[in-house]
């Protein structure tokens, strides 16, 4: 039996959701695909089968405590360090959150799986589901998100689409550009094409803004970002970054070290979006930042002109 424990990390400054409470209910980098742009590193657990990782109850019993303890949380959201769908009580999760907690439930993922109509029939109660686009082809969609080798571009645009016609509330499609492999005119047509038929409720167009897996995931400048966002027509708008401002009277002061770790365990963030998710206060986090440094805890790591914190990861040595 898997030892793996179920995270409510956060709130994350979601460019999306605003102060998303994340659920982790994978273990960390398990997910359909091995993205050269993910922000958590190479995939080490690629696979297509679901599993309860750690039982719906003791997930419900985490976000109970994390609801009780973080204020102004806007979204319960499914997602982490994997594909959240590859849990087999997702769907059975969202319900369950939905009637314990007065708090919209996202549903954060890669869209790999909704072509299963198991999963796909049983997210309805979900206030939100944000899947996943970046190629229009077989082979576009292999070079950039590497998938396990059961899963097929045809096979995840169809349950995309089909999903879609049925979802009753709201489908925010991420639309994931990189330089030089998806961001050209003719791709970025035959994108729109495949949106058309999805028919989403927002386009999300989004590039690499943070340290990624492979370097041959390079993001697209903003000029020709605002370009091609145009092309996708009035329903889209580019994912800019968090813009909140920390609440200081709720600052959150017990415990920040503790925070700060597991919030860098799933995403690599600023100084700023870490003052921001936890309600901080700044002085407080630079002077953890540095001490979690000097312990090969975290490592910071430039990114297109900031700063970026992210947990050190450690080597598997070689047998």
């Amino acid at each position: 039996m898997s030892k793996f424990t179920s995270k409510i990390f956060g709130p994350v400054p979601s460019r999306r959701l605003g102060r998303s409470s994340g659920i982790d209910i994978i273990p960390f980098k398990t997910c359909t695909y091995d993205c050269i742009y993910c922000q958590l590193g190479k995939t080490t657990d690629k696979t297509d089968k679901c599993s309860e990782f750690c039982p719906v109850g003791e997930i419900v019993a985490n976000v109970e405590k994390a609801v009780k303890s973080i204020p102004n949380i806007d979204y319960l959201t499914l997602s982490g360090s994997g594909e959240p769908l590859l849990h087999s009580g997702a769907p059975k999760l969202v319900d369950i959150l939905k009637r314990e907690f007065n708090i919209p439930v996202a549903v954060l993922t890669n869209g790999s799986l909704l072509y299963r109509n198991e999963i796909a029939d049983t997210l309805a109660n979900a206030d939100v589901v944000m899947p996943t686009l970046a190629a229009d082809c077989e082979r576009t969609f292999e070079i950039i998100h590497r998938p396990y080798q059961t899963i097929k571009f045809d096979n995840v645009i169809e349950g995309i689409i089909k999903f879609s016609k049925k979802f009753d509330h709201e489908l925010w499609l991420e639309v994931f550009l990189i330089e030089g492999i998806n961001s050209e005119i003719d791709k970025i047509k035959s994108i729109k094409t495949i949106i058309n038929q999805i028919e989403p409720h927002k386009v999300q167009v989004n590039t690499v803004t943070r340290p990624a897996s492979d370097e041959s995931a390079v993001a697209v400048n903003e000029k020709k970002l605002n370009d091609l966002k145009n092309i996708f027509g009035d329903k889209a708008e580019i994912i800019t970054d968090y813009s909140g401002k920390p609440d200081l009277e709720n600052s959150q002061t017990g415990g920040l070290e503790n925070k700060i770790i597991t919030l860098l365990e799933r995403r690599p963030c600023t100084e700023k979006d870490i003052v921001e998710a936890l309600l901080a206060h700044k002085v407080e986090v630079i002077k953890i930042l540095e001490e979690l440094i000097n312990m090969g805890i975290v490592e910071a790591r430039p990114q297109h002109g900031k700063i970026f914190y992210m947990q050190k990861r450690k080597l598997k040595s070689q047998d």
